[in-house]
């Protein structure tokens, strides 16, 4: 102090105000007064307010408006001033920060315009440092004003990863529910295993609300998602499993999450494993909006490795039959698509007669498919729960064998039509007149009898 005093002597006795220093020593407690002092400094070079500041903390130590008045200029002077963060005047403020929170520990306000003050001069480790003291010293109560500036200061991507994952790991202690916040962080810094961990203890916590509004649902897909786009590094999980448990419960995004299995197969290198799984996924979804899903993605899978194959330097022989294969393939998923999405349809809804009939004209060329498409669905379709007119589906039945010449099978076709248990009377009346017809046709007069008979 004496120092100061020596350098700025002039300007103090160019400046000083005999009243106020007369009633400063008579009352140098009085806050008003020392604020009125300084008011009347107002246009007095800054080393002479400093001085006046330094003097009335020096007699009032305790008075946080004196400190928050001369905290506020300190930061008003380096702000106007556009000198270096490393410059005399930040350190001077930082000093005048660390003096003040010796009186003032329990002021969160003194606290967090110190440590923005710090983040500002990129002093990582003194931030810290004052973001755990500030922890220490104010109650619980006032932590989550704390950890709300730790974590943005663990967010500007300067803190060693060690240091923020332990610091995250310590705001999870106090703020449980926010571990959404801390799975984006670890997404960010790469750390997907753990993550992994996080989210999936997140959807298996029935009690868990989201912090940001996400249904479970969305949880489970962003899990899905995690897992299949980074199969190399998440090693405590099984990926597989967890893909195939979201199949099992959430119906309305099976599309999504069997390309996802197959994605995460495709990034581990293993393309037969996702063909495989591919291939089950049109096995096994019931609606055409996930099938076209599941095929064009396994498409594009299969044009991507034709390809890879084609552009390599080496086209060695081995790698040019593989090519070959993979065309093949591609050729026969191309082919079997009406079949595939007949399929799903039937998968949906088995007693749609309308689309078993056009199941059957998939096969017209392939006679021994056309006789097994409709014995299974002569034999699937319920007549309660028909869709459409049965009866029709038993005639086109006896129809091909007609169109093959074969009456014997087509009357034994007929016959079991004959049994079936209608809902309408009129349906079994319609069978009978398409036997009839047929006999007539081939002009089998008898058998015509017979039938009416």
């Amino acid at each position: 102090m004496d120092a100061s005093w020596e350098v700025i002597v002039e300007d103090v006795l160019r400046e000083t105000d005999v009243a106020y220093e007369q009633e400063l020593q008579v009352n140098p407690y009085s806050v008003r007064l020392w604020f009125a002092y300084v008011k009347a400094k107002a246009e007095a070079p800054l080393r002479v307010r400093y001085l006046i500041y330094e003097r009335a903390v020096k007699e009032l130590p305790g008075s946080y408006k004196l400190w928050q008045a001369y905290l506020e200029l300190r930061l008003k002077s380096v702000r106007d001033d556009h000198d270096a963060v490393t410059g005399p005047e930040y350190e001077a403020a930082n000093n005048a920060f660390e003096r003040s929170l010796v009186f003032l520990h329990k002021m969160p306000r003194i606290w967090l315009t110190y440590i923005e003050f710090l983040m500002k001069q990129k002093k990582i480790t003194r931030a810290r440092r004052a973001l755990d003291e500030a922890l220490r010293s104010l109650p619980i109560t006032q932590h989550s004003r704390v950890w709300e500036l730790y974590v943005k200061f663990i967010k500007e991507g300067e803190v060693p990863k060690e240091t923020a994952l332990c610091a995250f790991r310590r705001y999870l202690m106090l703020e449980p529910d926010h571990v959404e916040i801390y799975i984006a962080y670890l997404r960010t810094i790469g750390r997907y295993d753990e993550a992994a961990q996080k989210l999936s203890m997140v959807v298996d916590d029935e009690d868990f609300s989201s912090m940001e509004g996400k249904t479970r649902h969305q949880l489970w897909m962003d899990l899905c998602d995690l897992v299949s786009k980074h199969p190399a590094e998440i090693k405590s999980l099984n990926i597989e499993s967890i893909i195939r448990s979201g199949i099992r419960q959430f119906t309305d995004e099976v599309g999504r999450l069997w390309i996802s299995l197959g994605d995460h197969f495709i990034r581990l290198g293993q393309f037969e494993k996702a063909r495989d799984v591919y291939e089950e996924a049109m096995a096994t979804v019931s609606t055409v909006h996930d099938f076209s899903l599941i095929f064009d993605a396994y498409a594009k899978f299969l044009e991507s490795l034709i390809s890879a194959h084609m552009e390599r330097e080496e086209a060695t022989a081995g790698s040019a039959a593989e090519a070959d294969l993979l065309m093949a393939r591609l050729e026969d998923l191309l082919g079997r698509r009406p079949e595939l999405v007949s399929s799903v349809k039937l998968r949906q809804n088995p007693h749609n007669v309308h689309e078993w009939l056009q199941r059957a004209k998939l096969y017209k060329d392939m006679p021994e498919k056309v006789i097994r498409c409709f014995t299974e669905a002569v034999m699937t379709v319920d007549p309660i729960k028909a869709e459409g007119r049965l009866w029709t589906l038993w005639a086109a039945f006896a129809k091909f064998y007609e169109s093959h010449d074969d009456l014997e099978n087509a009357r034994v076709i007929f016959s079991k039509a004959t049994q079936v248990n209608y809902r309408g009377v009129d349906d079994l009346a319609s069978v009978w007149c398409e036997w009839i017809e047929m006999e007539l046709r081939h002009k089998e007069f008898d058998e015509a009898l017979k039938a009416l008979l």
